[in-house]
């Protein structure tokens, strides 16, 4: 059978594009090489709990219009997430707002926190030269010592010192009492798992799964039975890595069950001191307000990525964005083939961010 596209990954960007093709009455085969389909935010059910097999997804947009989409497939249930930080045993909270100031300095009043931040800003004059010296000049030195410092080194695997200052813009500072982290307008967790949602986008598509389209085979096969290619995976890769390799950062995860009904008593823990070798416990329950006999927590350990690991976090340093361009050229030259989403397009998408791109792509191309 001759199809329109051949869609290569079954994530959010994969799994948008094909529900828009269909609606332009274009058939659509999609292949995904896990076993499983929903990419990335896929859920494994572990003791009735829907665990967040590869880190925690949380749906967060003020855009209406993609809020409105994901709605079509999924009721959302009403989880805003309040995640707290752990600092060798000392919890505050995030994102960095009053109930954190006054933890670490006993102020009631955010004009007391405000000028305890602008006092300690003071002490970079000059541009900043890397992250830790951007970090300070955004929220002072006791806020970056205990809740920036080493979260951010154990992310990126280096000291933030040899970071560069634009991989932190800017670190929301409130000085309000509200530990709703995103702040956006929508959220919420798909009701059963996301699972629910991908499966219900990808009922107009033929999908075969376990088939990894960059052996070659695969790639003979496969890539004559549609008229174009909408791929998902590593742009590099796709290109059998013959510029280079693009750099990544990449996670470990450590799942286990707890013979407890409440573990953490939050979903998201950050552990924020160097010493600790992950960065967040996950305790996958309460994303869905659940209330089983037992509990499932996840650690996140992040580490280098190569070859054969799963890439997560783009390295966008000058190297990384001097070899992306480089693709980028034999990607232009690639008509029959759209290079969609994270990996594709080496750039770290929100989900909203990741659907209303593939909306937008598609609407390029259909």
């Amino acid at each position: 059978m001759k199809y329109d596209y051949l869609i290569v990954g079954s994530g959010l960007s994969g799994a948008t594009f094909a529900y828009e093709a269909a609606k332009k009455a274009k058939r659509c085969l999609l292949i995904e090489k896990r076993e499983h389909l929903a990419g990335n935010i896929y859920c494994e059910k572990i003791e009735d709990i829907n665990v967040h097999k590869y880190g925690a997804h949380i749906f967060h947009t003020n855009d209406k219009m993609v809020w409105d989409y994901v709605n079509r497939f999924a009721d959302f249930n009403n989880f805003v997430n309040c995640p707290v930080a752990n600092y060798h045993g000392e919890i505050l909270n995030m994102p960095f707002n009053m109930n954190t100031f006054s933890r670490l300095w006993g102020v009631v009043s955010p004009d007391e926190a405000k000028a305890i931040i602008d006092e300690q800003k003071k002490e970079i004059t000059g541009e900043p030269r890397n992250l830790e010296e951007q970090a300070i000049r955004l929220v002072g030195r006791d806020v970056y010592e205990k809740l920036v410092k080493g979260y951010t080194e154990k992310q990126w695997g280096r000291s933030c010192e040899d970071l560069p200052a634009f991989l932190i813009k800017r670190l929301p500072v409130r000085y309000t009492y509200d530990n709703d982290y995103f702040g956006n307008r929508y959220q919420g967790i798909p009701i059963g798992g996301y699972n629910v949602l991908i499966d219900r986008m990808l009922i107009v598509a033929d999908i075969e799964t376990e088939v990894d389209f960059l052996i070659p085979e695969n790639r003979e096969k496969y890539g004559t039975m549609a008229d174009k290619i909408v791929y998902t995976g590593q742009l590099d890769a796709y290109y059998e890595y013959k510029l280079g390799k693009l750099e990544y950062r990449t996670l470990r995860f450590d799942t286990e069950i707890l013979d407890e009904k409440n573990h953490q008593g939050v979903a998201v823990m950050n552990y924020t001191d160097r010493e600790t070798p992950y960065t967040r416990s996950i305790e996958h329950k309460h994303f869905e307000f659940g209330n089983q006999p037992k509990t499932v927590i996840t650690k996140e350990n992040p580490a280098e990525w190569e070859e054969g690991m799963e890439p997560y976090f783009p390295v966008n340093d000058e190297r990384n964005q001097k070899l992306l361009a480089e693709y980028q050229k034999l990607a232009k030259d690639d008509k029959n083939v759209i290079f969609l989403g994270r990996l594709a397009e080496y750039k770290y998408f929100e989900m909203d961010e990741a659907i209303a791109n593939a909306i937008s792509r598609a609407s390029e191309v259909l």
